[in-house]
């Protein structure tokens, strides 16, 4: 008879183990009312880093570029003169070790003698969408952009 009681003991405890449906209902809508809330503030954050991150790396670009113009008399033709020597340049010496995309995985647009800038260059990512000439488009002709 001792071992009954032992048994109904184990399997029956007092209070309860785990959670009930509605309590863990209750922290789903929680987490969906606080997702609903954060997602969005980080996602025009994410945004502008990358808008950041593109300005950045076309000022990287036209130091680069006018480095090039420094020691060759001239612009170079594409960006990759920035890393291989091109026939014309007579001054040389390797400006940047690789030509990376922007950060939405685009190449850089670059235009010389620039169509904005005709005594220069026109350097530009064409941002989110991948087209050029659009207005979400970092140029380096705009200093307002």
């Amino acid at each position: 008879m001792k071992t009954n009681i032992a048994n109904h003991q184990r399997f029956h405890r007092h209070g309860s183990s785990g959670f009930t449906l509605i309590e863990l209902l209750l922290v789903l809508v929680i987490l969906g009312i606080l997702a609903a809330i954060v997602v969005p503030k980080f996602g025009g954050v994410s945004e502008k880093a990358h808008i950041s991150a593109a300005q950045t790396q076309i000022s990287t670009f036209a130091t680069a570029l006018d480095m090039f113009e420094v020691d060759n008399g001239h612009y170079p033709k594409t960006l990759n003169d920035l890393m291989v020597q091109p026939r014309d340049a007579t001054n040389w010496r390797q400006y940047m070790e690789s030509i990376p995309s922007d950060p939405w995985q685009h190449p850089y647009i670059y235009v010389f003698p620039g169509k904005h800038r005709p005594n220069s260059y026109d350097l530009s990512s064409a941002g989110l969408d991948g087209r050029a000439g659009t207005e979400d488009d970092i140029v380096n002709w705009q200093t307002g952009k």
